[in-house]
């Protein structure tokens, strides 16, 4: 697999829907039973570090560059742990049999999890809360009583 290749693979899965297979969920399986909570927050850091990138998100949040050199490298060490080591069976497996698309499926489950577990930490989760107060309930209401 080209290394230019994993990256964008990688950015895809937590970001596109993916369909998998019996191999792919083996691997997806894997992968969540094989990382630590610190792991996950690793990945979970990557995203964001990643996303402060966007136009719509870089005037919220800045990642120095050291920062995010730093982060990068140990979400490699994760991925090639997961994917060499601690995973390998299930990823030569899911590869052999269901393609690259397998790793894309698997670290969309472990991103998944990773970020569920960020939104269930009771301050985020005050956080999303908020926005039920700035919802017009009624109007919602309205709408969705128009489509029936």
């Amino acid at each position: 697999m080209p290394r230019a290749f994993l990256p964008a693979l990688l950015c895809l899965a937590f970001s596109l829907p993916a369909h998998a297979g019996l191999y792919a969920d083996d691997l997806s399986r894997c992968l969540v039973e094989k990382t630590t909570t610190e792991d996950k927050n690793t990945l979970v850091r990557w995203v964001i570090s990643t996303t402060t990138l966007h136009p719509a998100v870089a005037s919220l949040a800045k990642v120095g560059n050291e920062a995010r050199t730093r982060i990068n490298r140990d979400t490699a060490r994760i991925f090639e742990r997961l994917l060499t080591e601690s995973c390998l069976e299930q990823t030569r497996q899911a590869v052999r049999v269901e393609g690259a698309a397998a790793i894309q499926s698997g670290f969309q489950t472990l991103g998944q999890v990773a970020m569920a577990e960020v939104f269930a930490d009771p301050k985020v989760a005050a956080a999303l809360a908020e926005l039920d107060r700035h919802i017009d309930a009624n109007r919602l209401r309205d709408a969705l009583d128009a489509a029936k």
